[in-house]
């Protein structure tokens, strides 16, 4: 379900997207010049806000910078060709958020004493972390891998839905949100892991 609204969204957002892509490549802004700026904007956001239980400004901000991810690749595309560095950048970078995104939100229910909540941001924290190290090694070796339940558009919906609700008044809206997703992860790490297991007995048969 997750992945039809974000799929959704896409589509929406490539139509004010393209025309400022565009934009940007005229005046001579590289894609990854954008890619570091909106990672910047993710992780002001996320300290500045998120940190201090802000939910509703982080989850705003945040939404609006993870845009970038879909600009910097516009851009590319446009521009007639990527970079393996771009590739690189890119990925890292996304990390980075997403790093900052879930470390600003157990850093805030550390400092309220919600430990359940506490432990399933980190759960999200390092679920995130392996799910796209999993794909990265996957690939590394010959093993297309881009299955799973949730990648990193679906995360930053779940988790900026419920930062929205619980910045709205409805407290429980972001635990609720953080443990969902912290299942959802877990499993789509062990979906990877399988994926890749098969897809080496398949090679290995051949």
């Amino acid at each position: 379900m997750a992945k039809i609204f974000t799929d959704a969204a896409r589509i929406r957002a490539s139509r004010v997207i393209e025309p400022l892509a565009r934009g940007l490549l005229r005046v001579g802004v590289s894609p990854d010049a954008v890619t570091v700026a909106g990672t910047l904007g993710v992780v002001a956001a996320a300290v500045g806000f998120g940190a201090r239980g802000q939910f509703v400004v982080a989850a705003l901000l945040v939404a609006g910078f993870a845009l970038v991810d879909t600009l910097d690749g516009t851009m590319a595309r446009l521009r007639g060709h990527s970079t393996r560095f771009g590739a690189v950048l890119d990925s890292t970078m996304d990390r980075i958020g997403d790093g900052a995104v879930f470390g600003a939100i157990a850093f805030w229910y550390a400092t309220t004493g919600e430990r359940p909540t506490l432990v399933a941001a980190l759960i999200c924290l390092v679920a995130a972390q392996v799910i796209s190290y999993v794909k990265a090694r996957a690939q590394s070796v010959g093993i297309p891998c881009d299955v799973g339940l949730v990648e990193r558009a679906e995360r930053l919906l779940v988790v900026g839905v419920g930062g929205l609700a619980t910045g709205l008044g409805v407290g429980w809206a972001l635990p609720v949100a953080l443990w969902v997703l912290a299942v959802l992860s877990l499993v789509t790490v062990v979906q990877r892991i399988l994926h890749v297991r098969r897809g080496d007995r398949r090679e290995g048969d051949r």
